[in-house]
Order: structure tokens, then C-alpha cells, then sequence
């Protein structure tokens, strides 16, 4: 298939047909058929000959090929095991792709990527977006940057203020780990099949350093999900209800200033840090 563009309608439904292929839905599978989209992604992970790029779920190859024409070293991991000799096909010409079976969940990545910096770049499943991104972000990868296909109102979520209706849990955390970016949306015409949402590709440049400085990394988190757990409550309300008594409740609120009537939607970064460190700075002295 030497000088085909994957990511065109016509090649996408001659290799669906040659292979007999059906796309499976519980494994989110819509193939990309813009060109122009999938350039766009390669181009946005800014990748030179040689530079080692992660692609999770390459499908029949549309957008690796776009990765594989930059130079860069890809490494593509594929859960289908119906579409390796499709991809050892599409993807013949390329001596820089290497493809991987597996589950990207129960993978070791760092070890898969020689534990070297690299960057990620995939159409994510939407189905299981927000587990792989966190997945890929807690186990503190040497990812420099991530561009990922996601639905539109996951990458919202992502990008979200506070205050807002769709700010939370995942919001605080993209925004601890990365410096988060909406590039740009795709219609749902962009795909064979058509998907029911829009998508939108999001560029996540990874922090060598955290926005805010905590004394508990894992209380930070316990903060931010005790106050997204129930969205209603006051925080002084979720607050006990994550198992912190009433003298304490008072003890961490007065500690860092911060009005117990609040929600924890309208909770900045700053604001999660000072009382994640109130509460270590009360359980210290019990």
C-alpha cells in the first residue's frame, strides 16, 4: 500500500473491505478519513526524525502513518488482535513503527518506551479516555507532551474553570500534571463510522513541576475528591463526611482561610493546596 494515504475515505474502505474488517464498538473503534485532521495531530506533537512517540489504539493505521512520515520512532499498541496483520500491512513501508499487542492499562510503558523522555499521541476510545489518561499521568512517565483525540466535552472537562459546571475532579488533576490545550474540534463526518459526538483534539504539556506546592501529594487528591464526591454539600459538609470531625472541620477551615459554605467546584488549584495542608497540619498535631 506504498504511497496510499491511509486517512483518505477510499483506502479506509478498501482496507475494510479487504480484510473484512467490522468495527467494534465496545473497543470505540472509528476510523479516521481527513487527511487534513490527521496532519494536523501529527503536527501538533511536534515531532522530529528519530523523537519516541507512544500511539495507543492505531487502528488501521491513519494516524500513525502521519506520525510515522515526521521520522519519529513509533511505537504503536494495539488491544485488537484482529488488526495486526492489517497493520503489518498498511504499515510495511515504515521500518521506524513497531506495533505491540496489548492492553495500554496493563502495560509497562516506561519500560516499553526504554525509559527514556517521549511524547503520546492517540485517538483514545471514549469509552476509556479518562483511565488512560490518569493512568498515563500518575505513574509520572517522562512524557514531555500528550496530544489526544478525545470527545468534545471530555477535553471541556479537561480545560475547565473554576466556578464552572463541568470543572472537577478531572479538571484539577490534567491541570496539576499538564498545561492543558483545546487545538481544535472534528466533526463527527471525520469518521468511518460517524461517532454521535463531536471530538476534539487536546494538547497536554507535561509540568516538570506542579502549579502548587503540597506537603501530601495523596492528600491533595483525597481533598479534591472528597469535594467533587458530592457536589451539592458545603465543603465544611464534605469535609466531615470524608471522616473528619467537627472540631476538625473548623480547625483545617480556620487554618487556611477558606469559607466552609463553599461548594468544591468553585475551588482553585491554590485553594485545594492550602486546605490539603491544613488538613496534614491538623492530623501532625493529633
Amino acid at each position: 500500500m506504498k504511497d496510499a494515504n491511509l486517512a483518505t475515505l477510499e483506502v479506509v474502505k478498501y482496507v475494510v473491505k479487504r480484510f473484512g474488517l467490522h468495527m467494534n464498538k465496545r473497543l470505540g473503534q472509528n476510523f479516521l478519513i481527513r487527511p487534513d485532521v490527521v496532519a494536523q495531530i501529527a503536527d501538533t506533537a511536534d515531532l522530529k526524525p528519530g523523537d519516541p512517540v507512544l500511539e495507543i489504539g492505531p487502528g488501521i493505521g491513519t494516524l500513525t502513518q502521519a506520525l510515522a512520515e515526521t521520522g519519529a520512532a513509533v511505537t504503536a499498541v494495539e488491544i485488537d488482535s484482529h488488526l495486526l496483520p492489517v497493520l503489518d500491512k498498511t504499515l510495511e513501508h515504515y521500518d521506524n513503527v513497531r506495533i505491540i499487542h496489548g492492553d495500554i492499562l496493563k502495560t509497562d510503558i516506561a519500560e516499553l518506551m526504554g525509559h527514556k523522555p517521549f511524547k503520546v499521541c492517540a485517538n483514545l476510545p471514549y469509552y476509556i479516555t479518562t483511565p488512560i489518561i490518569m493512568t498515563l499521568l500518575e505513574e509520572r512517565l517522562p512524557m514531555e507532551r500528550l496530544v489526544v483525540m478525545v470527545q468534545k466535552e471530555v477535553a471541556e472537562r479537561m480545560t475547565a474553570s473554576p466556578g464552572s459546571r463541568i470543572y472537577g475532579a478531572l479538571s484539577v488533576a490534567v491541570q496539576y500534571y499538564t498545561q492543558p490545550e483545546i487545538i481544535f474540534e472534528i466533526p463527527p463526518k471525520a469518521f468511518m463510522p460517524a461517532p454521535e459526538v463531536t471530538s476534539a483534539v487536546v494538547c497536554l504539556d507535561v509540568r516538570k513541576e506542579p502549579p502548587v506546592s503540597v506537603m501530601e501529594e495523596k492528600r491533595f487528591f483525597q481533598v479534591v475528591k472528597a469535594a467533587f464526591s458530592q457536589r451539592r454539600k458545603t465543603f465544611a459538609n464534605t469535609l466531615k463526611a470524608a471522616g473528619v470531625s467537627k472540631d476538625g472541620v473548623a480547625a483545617i477551615l480556620a487554618d487556611c482561610g477558606i469559607e466552609g459554605s463553599r461548594r468544591g467546584e468553585t475551588f482553585s488549584l491554590d485553594e485545594f493546596a492550602a486546605i490539603a495542608d491544613a488538613w496534614t497540619r491538623y492530623n501532625k498535631k493529633q
